[in-house]
């Protein structure tokens, strides 16, 4: 990072108490995904709500994701009073690439009213199949349609999936306890 301001401001606000009363930039936001993906330390939590940025700003924050244990992208960045805005499938790209990462020691990933569609929900699956780090994944409130429900149904069934743990609307399937899930 040639740029020592941006560099000052990212260290300055990772120490900070009160990190969510400092807004950050668009900038800084890639700056900062680009320092967490290449750190040494694994991050414990990586919750997109506790940023003070834009949602491009959260959109660049994604790809920290592959060095974190848990990432919280629930809501989307969205406030109680917007409505139902759909997670973008380039989005779920982003994140789906972070996931099929051999580097990527993320075991915990909530996407809580992202209000994914077929395509993303397709595109996450297709990344679980090949991820052997996540344990745990939270898919309530997403209005998932039938094939979607299936295709989760079809990633427990696979001898590739390492899930323990899927929450879809309103119920916990433990995926080594029971293979099947009702919609």
């Amino acid at each position: 990072m040639k740029d020592h301001s941006v560099y000052q401001e990212i260290t300055e606000f990772l120490k900070s108490e009160n990190r969510s009363e400092k807004k950050l930039s668009e900038f800084c936001c890639s700056a900062l995904a680009y320092m967490l993906q290449v750190s040494e330390e694994v991050l414990d939590e990586l919750d997109l709500d506790r940023y003070n940025t834009s949602p491009e700003g959260q959109h660049r924050l994604i790809p920290a994701v592959r060095n974190c244990r848990k990432a919280v992208l629930s809501h989307c960045g969205l406030s109680e009073t917007e409505s139902k805005v759909r997670l973008q499938d380039s989005d779920v790209e982003l994140l789906s690439s972070g996931l099929k990462s051999p580097h990527c020691r993320l075991d915990t990933l909530s996407l809580r009213r992202c209000w994914l569609s077929e395509i993303s929900c397709s595109t996450l699956v297709s990344a679980l199949k090949s991820n052997i780090h996540l344990r745990d994944l939270d898919l309530r409130d997403n209005d998932l349609q039938d094939s979607q429900v299936k295709l989760l149904r079809d990633l427990l069934e696979s001898p590739d999936c390492r899930l323990e743990t899927l929450r879809i609307n309103g119920e916990t399937i433990r995926a080594k306890i029971q293979k099947t899930c009702e919609y």
